[in-house]
């Protein structure tokens, strides 16, 4: 084993000049633990990820389950395998009639690459309609539909034909004409600190689309799967999208993401040309027998009736006056500070003490909460006066 921080920062490639650096031993539940048994409580689920906790018992059973048949096979779409069906039965069976079809990708970003072209290619339009500080992904397409200028500058020219709107702003929706291919949107805008739509915002944003023949991709890769308090957020909203986007919390811990889609709209990837989006590992059966095996934990464990009232009294314990603002829907946070600094210094200070949280690239005066749906009312408790101890301890020497 080789947890020294040494080979971490000589051999692997840096995505910051000052990474978090705890080393991980083993993982099991809310918490991590270092080599030397020191717990850290994971408040923010491996950014989403772990949303059933790590380790889950079930979804550990489900991986060895199909380790045992067989690992990779062949490139996405031509084999039939058992799990990927399964998983594809089950997650459409919970969506709305006209997402009746799903690609498996590996990842949020691909899937948000997969519906761009999928609707570029049905509606034969160009124009991309996307929104102001929001985060789609780092790979090209994603990043040319994210509203962070500053982490896309040094990559220009991305992809043309993109229009930036200001989220909210039901004024603004107009400017979707019958010029656009598609509108791609979170449904909770979550790397902006957890920017929850108006009431009506979303139905009105609907309405555009369908007026002008666009299509409509909602992102949920961070506010899917249950986080909210409903499998997907958009069900507490009224509206259905022609494509969603799914990842992070919905592989149970291993890599995949999805994009939804019907069955007609998604036929256009097999023609003219053919093998229209086409991914290696897209659908690898060991990712989607965790992704089955934490659908069923969600699901048998009723995980989705406990979101909000664990989400209130999460809210309810966080009181300190340094504290300006908590944005919340479930058990998805962002707590406001009246500085970056002031962030940096109390995730660095929890870090210290045992709690994980972290900050939003887009908005750096909050740190971000989104602990596992598993979380225990007794652990929240715990969880909660560490972090007012941070903040205190922050505080005085401010």
């Amino acid at each position: 084993m080789d947890l020294s921080t040494e080979s971490f920062l000589t051999y692997l490639a840096q995505t910051t000049d000052s990474p978090y650096l705890i080393s991980i031993a083993r993982a099991e539940g809310l918490y991590l633990y270092s080599p030397d048994g020191k717990r850290y409580a994971d408040l923010i689920s491996g950014i989403g990820v772990s949303s059933i906790g790590h380790r889950h018992p079930h979804v550990i059973e489900a991986i060895k389950r199909q380790v045992d048949q067989h690992l990779h096979v062949m490139v996405y779409g031509e084999f039939v395998q058992s799990t990927p069906n399964l998983l594809a039965r089950k997650i459409v069976s919970k969506l709305p009639s006209n997402l009746n079809c799903c690609y498996f990708v590996n990842s949020g970003t691909e899937a948000n690459e997969g519906a761009l072209k999928l609707a570029k290619r049905h509606t034969g339009r160009t124009e991309i309609v996307s929104f102001r500080k929001s985060y789609h992904g780092s790979t090209h397409g994603s990043m040319s539909v994210s509203g962070n200028e500053t982490k896309k500058a040094a990559f220009r020219p991305l992809l043309p034909d993109v229009r930036f709107l200001t989220f909210n702003v039901e004024a603004d929706l107009k400017q979707i004409t019958e010029r656009t291919a598609c509108v791609i949107v979170e449904t909770i805008q979550g790397d902006a600190g957890v920017r929850v739509p108006a009431k009506g915002y979303l139905k009105a944003l609907r309405k555009q689309c369908d007026d002008v023949g666009a299509m409509l991709i909602l992102d949920e890769i961070q506010c899917g799967m249950g986080r909210t308090g409903t499998l997907f957020a958009f069900e507490q909203f009224g509206i259905v999208p022609d494509i969603l986007t799914v990842a992070k919390a919905f592989g149970g811990g291993l890599p995949i993401g999805a994009f939804f889609a019907s069955r007609d709209v998604m036929r256009d990837f097999t023609h003219d040309p053919m093998l229209g989006h086409i991914t290696t590992f897209g659908g690898n059966p060991v990712c989607c027998a965790s992704a089955l095996a934490a659908l069923e934990v969600v699901e048998n464990e009723n995980l989705l009736e406990q979101v909000e009232s664990k989400g209130q009294y999460f809210e309810s314990l966080l009181r300190h006056p340094a504290i300006k603002e908590i944005r919340r829907i479930g058990l998805l946070f962002a707590v406001d500070f009246e500085s970056a600094e002031l962030v940096s210094a109390i995730v660095e200070e929890g870090k210290k003490l045992g709690i994980i949280t972290y900050w939003f690239l887009s908005h750096p005066y909050s740190f971000r909460l989104a602990p596992p749906l598993t979380i225990t009312y007794d652990e929240i408790k715990e969880s909660a006066d560490l972090i007012l101890q941070a903040i205190g301890n922050v505080y005085i020497r401010t």
